[in-house]
């Protein structure tokens, strides 16, 4: 059970820190509604496919981009058609890896983590999930 309080500890860390950039990058890009916005501006070269802002640094990807904290942290995620920010396990094992006190949790354990957090979360497909509106 304790592995599964960890994993739910990454999670509930994974959520904050995205919450962290949004309001991050909002403050400095004026027209950044929110943050999936940043792959159309980025598209349509209204602002860089990466750059730095604040304590982060940015990098767009397909249909998402990845953010790392000057501490090393990195926040990946990926932004449905809505709009909505959506990430899978690896998302958040990879965010757990880039700690700065490293944390390694398995698959199961993360699943058990996301299901506790229910209706914090909400699956939106098989594997990726979203924070609830």
């Amino acid at each position: 059970m304790e592995r599964v309080g960890a994993a739910r500890d990454l999670v509930l860390g994974y959520v904050h820190a995205l919450n962290a950039i949004d309001e991050a990058m909002r403050g400095a890009i004026p027209s950044l509604e929110r943050l999936a916005d940043v792959v159309g501006l980025s598209r349509s070269r209204r602002i860089n496919r990466s750059g730095h802002v604040g304590t982060y640094s940015y990098s767009v990807h397909g249909a998402g981009c990845r953010f790392v904290c000057d501490n090393g942290t990195e926040v990946d995620v990926d932004f449905a058609a809505d709009g909505s920010e959506v990430f899978d396990l690896w998302r958040l094992r990879w965010y757990g890896l880039s700690l700065p006190e490293p944390l390694e949790v398995t698959d199961q354990d993360l699943r058990s983590a996301v299901r506790s957090l229910q209706p914090l979360l909400d699956e939106v497909r098989p594997g990726w999930f979203s924070v609830a509106n």
